[in-house]
């Protein structure tokens, strides 16, 4: 698979399970810590959080 077809995979994850996806993209970082804590606050605040980190291709 090329990058870009991973980022679409990522895409995907990040609207459908957004913590799936933030893991994907970085880890087991702070990032991936917020995005559980945001999803346990609401839905979509966590899926835009994810669809940032994907967007913006973050490494942890």
């Amino acid at each position: 698979m090329s990058g870009n077809n991973v980022n679409i995979v990522n895409l995907i994850l990040a609207i459908l399970l957004p913590p799936l996806g933030a893991l994907l993209q970085v880890g087991f970082s702070k990032h991936f810590f917020i995005n559980i804590i945001l999803c346990i606050l609401g839905w979509l605040p966590g899926v835009i959080h994810a669809v940032w980190l994907v967007a913006t291709n973050k490494k942890g």
